[in-house]
């Protein structure tokens, strides 16, 4: 369940980093809104992944978790550069993720 809540947390890592985008230097308030309230549920659920989950092991994941999916939707959405070196290292990103879940 603690890996379950952890992943979710890293969705909204996401929601708020590509949300700061959207908020024009918090100048629009629904943007805004949505965004401080993503920032909270994902410090939130974090906390509550690590009553079980191991501190190093949980925030990398989290973080690693908000920098594939911001990086993905930057490509997607805000047409960010799509080079063969940004997705290895992304790849890398995936591989170490995935090492510290098997690990942990």
């Amino acid at each position: 369940m603690a890996w379950f809540v952890l992943f979710v947390a890293g969705l909204f890592e996401i929601g708020w980093a590509v949300g700061l985008k959207y908020t024009e230097g918090f100048t629009r308030p629904l943007a805004s809104g949505l965004t401080l309230a993503a920032m909270v549920l994902s410090v939130l659920l974090l906390g509550l992944s690590l009553k079980s989950l191991p501190l190093g092991t949980a925030y990398a994941v989290w973080t690693g978790i908000g920098t594939i999916g911001t990086a993905a939707l930057g490509i997607l959405l805000f047409g960010d550069p799509v080079t063969a070196a940004r997705l290895f290292f992304i790849g890398l990103i995936v591989a170490g993720i995935a090492g510290l879940k098997w690990l942990g």
